[in-house]
């Protein structure tokens, strides 16, 4: 089975480089760096209905073109269709690029249209002189545009990902198909292969909105395997960590009823259900796993005083770790008041902390 990059027409050393710095190593990675937009390619536009903002292709006659020279040269191309005038403006040019706009020369072009001073403007469209019957033929499906790196550009990725769907199409790549087809059939989602060669070569007619906002069919058949994925490896996770043992924290603290009788507030409903699930889950002999969620003075520091009074009154010390310094001290603040008055004094422990101090 042909997979690897080096099988296909094209990749050498240094664009198999190229391609690995994106985590592409096969011809499967690739079919997976999806599109991130497109454009549609698929019709000119006559350059009088042209408005700001518009991403379009259009094709004029050049009726003249200089080198402007100021803060920057820039080559400045004038084209007409008959219906009006679009100017082109490179900023990043060679010389011979000049040659290729001569007056007469018919020219297609691909991008975003901008007001300008004097009309409309294209900054750096895609371009192509039309010199012979096959350079008029219009694409017949959107264009896909994909994520790259420096030196990679997107003619590139048009003949590498056509490569691959070739081969996925004669079935010499073969793809694992992760989803039962009862599955797919109850979610109306397409296979795997359908879906791939739908998001990187869209027909015409394709729903140009849904596949932008990312809700089409063939884009939910991946995020929903990707969410699968996600979800099997999570439960992979939490059965290696059953497998593991820890202290049963069963023994309670008076020091816990103290705790709560010396706050200046009553705790929530939520917080005590939270509280309780946190100290059930500690009297177990394997470790806890739980993300304890809420927002900005919701109470969650004082959920994680009650689990550390838990691990201190059967004998252990607690690490209440935070991912700023400034956040460690604000916590160290919060949980010596709480304590110390139970007898309990909490220490700062941070890169600052060196020698004895930290040694103790």
């Amino acid at each position: 089975m042909a997979s690897e990059l080096r099988d296909l027409r094209g990749v050498g050393p240094s664009l198999e480089s190229s391609l690995n710095q994106l985590g592409i190593h096969s011809c499967q990675d690739l079919l997976f760096h999806l599109p991130f937009r497109y454009e549609d390619r698929t019709r000119l536009h006559p350059i009088g209905s042209l408005y700001p903002g518009a991403r379009v292709l259009v094709e004029g006659e050049v009726e003249h073109s200089a080198i402007v020279r100021g803060r920057r040269a820039t080559l400045v191309v004038v084209i007409s269709d008959g219906t009006g005038l679009l100017t082109l403006r490179f900023f990043h040019f060679r010389a011979a690029q000049k040659k290729q706009f001569s007056r007469g020369t018919r020219v297609r072009c691909y991008g975003e249209v901008r007001g300008g001073y004097r009309g409309l403007d294209m900054v750096h469209p895609s371009y192509k002189r039309i010199l012979s019957e096959a350079d008029e033929v219009v694409s017949d499906r959107l264009t896909p545009v994909y994520p790259s790196v420096e030196g990679l550009g997107q003619a590139s990725w048009i003949k590498l990902t056509d490569q691959a769907l070739s081969l996925l199409d004669r079935q010499e790549l073969q793809l694992e198909e992760l989803l039962p087809d009862d599955q797919r059939g109850n979610l109306k989602i397409p296979p795997l292969a359908d879906a791939l060669t739908f998001i990187h070569r869209p027909p015409v007619g394709a729903d140009v909105a849904a596949l932008v906002e990312r809700r089409h069919p063939a884009q939910q058949r991946l995020a929903t395997e990707e969410l699968l994925a996600h979800n099997l490896s999570v439960q992979q996770v939490h059965r290696r960590q059953r497998k593991l043992k820890a202290p049963a924290l069963t023994r309670e603290s008076a020091r816990e009823d103290e705790f709560l009788a010396r706050l200046p507030f009553r705790l929530t409903g939520a917080q005590l259900r939270v509280i309780a699930e946190i100290q059930q889950d500690l009297s177990r002999s394997h470790p806890m796993q739980r993300l304890v969620q809420g927002d900005v003075g919701s109470g969650k520091t004082v959920v994680a005083a009650m689990a550390a009074l838990r691990a201190i009154g059967n004998g252990f010390q607690v690490a209440v770790m935070a991912p700023t310094e400034l956040l460690a001290e604000q916590h160290l603040r919060s949980f010596t008041e709480w304590l110390e008055p139970l007898g309990i004094l909490p220490v700062w422990l941070s890169s600052k902390v060196t020698g004895k101090a930290r040694q103790a």
